[in-house]
């Protein structure tokens, strides 16, 4: 499997290009702010064409390119229905003082053809299986994409904001949780391997084994379960915490 990805805007929220194989069809996941140019630069090197864009929740530095860049490819884009209306209503997902720092005067529009998620739905698309799971508390409809374990690769989950190297998704947002994230930590990411790579929405790959030992978010959370009790920070914009992004 091939995958690429780059961090986009001036959040750095990481879009990346998966595909099969070099010279294959290929998704899109999370292509934010000014995500264009390095989005054709990496379908350009590789010969890839998109079929569908992926969005692992609705958060204006994973969506901003999401509109422009289907319109460009002609794919559909999947999201879970409880962040659809962040697509042209982005403020509902930002405080008052985000979105007085990010909108201004920006506009949002919906792709053409958008379609929804589902929990535990599999999409079979460019060659390859996501397994989509629900995984609220950053915000109502973040969801995590994952893809099988093959000889070559193990498991790989692109985690959005839901789970970072040493931190976890930040949680005073509207629609924001912090028992519903450690309820999703502890039932999408705990219960799966430890060589799952982790593919986050921000910052650096890691591993749910490293992140199970390491991080101090998911100290005495429980696969499958609950618990933990280390306290979010509050960063501004950008992030200045170890909670990265919106």
């Amino acid at each position: 499997m091939l995958v690429a990805g780059f961090p986009a805007g001036s959040l750095a929220a990481n879009c990346y290009i998966v595909a099969p194989a070099a010279g294959e069809e290929c998704v899109i996941i999370d292509p934010g702010q000014n995500a264009e140019a390095g989005i054709d630069e990496i379908l350009r090197e590789h010969r890839l064409k998109p079929v569908a864009a992926l969005l692992t929740h609705g958060h204006l530095d994973h969506v901003w390119s999401v509109a422009p860049v289907c319109g460009a490819k002609d794919v559909p884009a999947y999201i879970h229905p409880d962040d659809r209306e962040l697509l042209t209503d982005p403020a509902k997902g930002l405080s008052l003082a985000a979105g007085q720092q990010l909108l201004g005067g920006l506009t949002l529009t919906e792709p053409d053809d958008v379609r929804e998620l589902a929990d535990g739905s599999v999409l079979e698309l460019a060659g390859l299986s996501f397994t989509v799971d629900h995984a609220p508390g950053h915000t109502p409809g973040s969801v995590t994409f994952r893809t099988p374990k093959t000889r070559e690769i193990p498991d790989v989950m692109f985690t959005g904001d839901l789970l970072f190297a040493g931190s976890i998704g930040r949680t005073d947002l509207p629609g924001g949780s912090y028992e519903e994230i450690l309820a999703s930590l502890a039932r999408v990411c705990l219960t799966l391997p430890d060589e799952t790579a982790v593919l986050p929405g921000h910052g650096d790959q890691t591993t749910i084994g490293r992140e199970r030992t390491t991080n101090p978010f998911l100290t005495g959370i429980l696969p499958g379960g609950s618990g933990g009790s280390c306290p979010l920070n509050d960063p501004l914009l950008p992030a200045d915490g170890p909670n990265k992004g919106f």
